[in-house]
């Protein structure tokens, strides 16, 4: 059974810098797209970054380019969210999740069939 758990959230300041994890049990990341979401209060879940099996490309939202980075650890089995200049409209719950979708990556949430339960980040000005 899949489980993956994130880590790193908290409260930061505005221009401040987070990174955060998720680590995966019963699942190889390696094999899979990883992407991260986030849901801020009163709105829909959204895509942020993601990430196809080989590593080899990465997609970002538009509010997020330049700013925010997502990495693996094969040999920790962990994904990782580097989050700089972060903003107050950053703020949300953050949840990585994993796909079986071959040969690229996905924004769709659809695609996703594995969740964490999410780590939240209050960004304030």
């Amino acid at each position: 059974q899949v489980q993956l758990v994130e880590s790193g959230g908290g409260l930061m300041q505005a221009g401040g810098s987070l990174r955060l994890s998720c680590a995966a049990s019963g699942r190889t990341l390696s094999s899979y797209v990883m992407g991260w979401f986030r849901r801020a209060p009163g709105k829909e879940r959204e895509f942020v970054a993601a990430m196809n099996w080989a590593g080899s490309t990465t997609g970002y939202a538009d509010s997020v380019k330049g700013r925010f980075s997502i990495s693996r650890d094969n040999a920790k089995n962990t994904v990782y969210l580097q989050m700089n200049s972060l903003k107050p409209e950053d703020t949300a719950v953050y949840y990585c999740a994993t796909s079986r979708l071959y040969g690229g990556w996905s924004r769709d949430t659809g695609t996703y069939d594995a969740w964490g339960q999410g780590t939240r980040v209050t960004v304030s000005s």
